[in-house]
């Protein structure tokens, strides 16, 4: 069970080198469990026990799993996001370099560790817009060779490369395409070959460099994985995997995967947008239930914001926080944030340690240094537009925003089980602080 749950997850995360590209593979997920897609343009008909998702932008989606005895329901949500830093090809795409080679114009997407994007084999992978008659329709597109590679400079050339090293995206960060000079458009006609229709078809374009490297598991006992993109598809994949095989028939289950959490979410397909919000309040009207009735829903509902968490680096133990830190391979981590960075406070840290009792899986405790700054996630965006309690979850790995990440084999496992616990277990808000949880 544990390899063909590993074995899953990897090939998830291969076939998604976009947001796109993750987007239309939870959509196939859904659409084997025969979830039935709604269009957000069109009018909603919902009925209890039913299966629906709906995505923004192809790039963000959420799913709804619907109870049958909805007379106290809550909404029980988990909500991930799609997309990974990388590099963006600009409109203008290729570059004429000393009449002897072909690099391609790039910008930073995310905040990655440049450093780990040189000497790998690289490819295009996004979204294009091709015209047809008087429509323009989107065709994702995934060039499945080794297109790419970003050269280090030899340390002949740069003695202190060792001793600390500033990268210039716009000088350093280019990959190159050609030994030869290749006319502008290139890349396009590439595409319209991949694609199978006319470079004058296609009237945009949203690509991005992927890693093609493969996913191993490595070590003594082979209790890591290797991969890209692990942050954030390793909880987009494990919340889906729990949400297809858990529900309640008390509650309204919602799996959400977001796009651009790595540029703030301030889009109209992000965390902060009103996307959660504007499904679950249609939800609610197209069952049949009052304004009042969707409020009264909120108040015992419950999001668990998952986001991958930093594990000890075994090199830079002293950049973690003494008793606040967590390892692989031991466990879901709570991220917790005096000035709430993360949501997660004692009502829903208490909520989330009955659920994980409940599953039999290990819980583990995260928070910053006090003297350095953390990233932030979903939850408190999100929450800006619908609230509810809310509890930052993850998994522990290595090399966060690396094009290669880790991340432990048995933490797979004890994400989805919790998850699972948390679809099948219905929370009910007796009080303001005080909760009942119920099968």
């Amino acid at each position: 069970m544990e390899i063909n749950r590993i074995t899953e997850l990897t090939d998830f995360i291969e076939q998604s080198p976009t947001a796109f590209h993750a987007v239309q593979n939870l959509k196939t997920m859904l659409d084997k469990d025969g979830f039935q897609e709604l269009k957000e343009a069109e009018k909603w008909h919902l009925e209890p026990d039913g299966k629906y998702y709906v995505t923004r932008n192809n790039s963000s989606i959420i799913a709804l799993k619907i109870g049958n005895a909805l007379d106290e329901y809550s909404f029980h949500v988990t909500a991930s996001h799609s997309d990974s830093p990388t590099f963006k090809l600009k409109e203008n795409i290729e570059i004429n370099v000393a009449g002897k080679y072909t690099v391609l114009n790039t910008e930073g997407y995310g905040g990655m560790i440049c450093s780990t994007w040189f000497d790998r084999p690289l490819s295009l992978a996004g979204r294009v817009m091709v015209k047809d008659g008087n429509s323009i329709e989107t065709k994702l597109v995934k060039i499945n060779r080794d297109l790419l590679m970003i050269p280090s400079l030899a340390i002949h050339m740069d003695r202190k490369v060792n001793d600390g090293k500033s990268y210039n995206k716009q000088i350093d960060m280019l990959p190159v395409l050609s030994g030869s000079v290749k006319e502008s458009g290139e890349i396009k006609a590439i595409i319209a070959k991949e694609l199978d229709v006319e470079t004058e078809d296609i009237y945009g374009m949203d690509l991005f460099l992927y890693n093609r490297m493969k996913a191993v598991r490595w070590g003594s006992e082979e209790e890591f994985i290797g991969c890209p993109r692990l942050d954030d598809l390793e909880c987009a994949f494990t919340s889906a995997k729990a949400f297809l095989t858990a529900g309640n028939q008390k509650n309204i289950n919602v799996f959400a995967c977001f796009d651009n959490e790595e540029v703030g979410s301030g889009t109209k397909q992000g965390a902060k947008s009103t996307f959660l919000f504007d499904v679950l309040w249609r939800t609610n009207q197209a069952l049949g239930y009052s304004e009042e009735d969707f409020y009264r829903a909120l108040a015992g509902s419950f999001l668990l914001s998952c986001d991958n968490a930093h594990a000890v680096h075994p090199n830079y133990r002293q950049k973690t926080d003494t008793t606040n830190c967590t390892y692989m391979n031991e466990g879901i981590v709570v991220k917790s944030h005096a000035g709430q960075k993360y949501t997660s406070d004692a009502v829903s840290i208490a909520v989330f340690k009955m659920i994980c009792e409940k599953a039999g899986v290990p819980v583990q405790f995260f928070a910053n240094r006090s003297d350095e700054a953390g990233g932030s996630t979903l939850g408190n965006l999100a929450m800006a537009q619908v609230s509810m309690n809310t509890v930052d979850i993850g998994l522990p790995q290595l090399g966060m925003h690396s094009a290669y990440e880790t991340a432990g084999v048995k933490d797979v496992d004890s994400m989805i089980r919790a998850i699972q616990e948390f679809y099948q277990t219905h929370i009910k808000a007796n009080a303001d602080g005080n909760y009942i949880l119920k099968e």
